[in-house]
């Protein structure tokens, strides 16, 4: 059997990390954090926690980014975690097409107080809703059908379901493996690692949602509501 190429696509402060953990542990699975960052930090300037250290790590040109994602293995799977503030409207679209899609979605009043801690100066473009309303679009006018979409909340009441309704919807096999993982970094992690995944790199496993309601300032539940329509597009159809 042929290699595949899965984009998850989501927003910052979602269990994206933990989720290329998952596939990560897999038998037949190789995976890649963030391709697009360092060419998002070169190209809008914008001052992110250790800018310097992720362009002069990263790759600048996003056609050499695109020529490395959309090239199938030879065999097993190719998992590519994205964030949706990366997405920039000079990409190509074309090669969207050799890629299976999956759509990973977050409640925004979390992903802002969760931001809020580890960045300043929040903006609703910082937390990727309309940029993942606008991927959700295309590629669903490419495909001729909506791609996966899961609701994170949703997944950690019982990930292994949802798990296993996501590998069967993409027609590959499911391992028990996804399920937990060793504690600690990985060399695959960005180097932004050491700034941004100190919780997951504690964890050997999904954890349940907190339960606790998000305090926002004025500001940030202003950005927060203007998010939220973007993310009910897409909880309509998650699994």
């Amino acid at each position: 059997m042929s290699g595949r190429c899965i984009a998850m696509w989501s927003g910052p402060r979602n269990i994206s990390t933990a989720m290329m953990r998952a596939w990560e542990n897999r038998s037949d699975t190789l995976v890649v954090d963030e391709p697009f960052y360092a060419h998002f930090l070169e190209h809008t300037g914008l001052d992110h926690p250790m800018r310097d250290d992720i362009i002069a790590h990263g790759e600048t040109d996003w056609e050499k980014v695109v020529d490395s994602i959309s090239q199938p293995p030879e065999s097993g799977l190719f998992y590519q975690k994205h964030i949706t503030t990366h997405w920039l409207s000079h990409f190509s679209t074309q090669w969207l097409k050799s890629v299976d899609h999956v759509f990973l979605i977050r409640d925004p009043e979390p992903v802002a107080a969760s931001y809020a801690v580890k960045r300043e100066n929040l903006t609703a473009s910082d937390l990727g809703y309309s940029q993942q309303s606008q991927l959700f679009r295309l590629i669903s006018e490419m495909q001729g059908a909506a791609p996966l979409v899961i609701d994170s909340k949703r997944f950690l009441q019982n990930p292994e379901i949802q798990l296993q309704t996501l590998c069967n919807s993409l027609g590959i096999a499911f391992e028990a493996s996804m399920l937990s993982w060793p504690i600690g970094a990985r060399n695959s992690d960005g180097v932004w690692g050491s700034h941004w995944y100190d919780a997951v790199n504690q964890s050997t496993g999904f954890k349940p949602a907190r339960t606790t309601i998000s305090t926002l300032t004025d500001d940030q539940q202003t950005i927060a509501s203007a998010c939220r329509p973007y993310y009910e597009e897409l909880l309509s159809v998650a699994i």
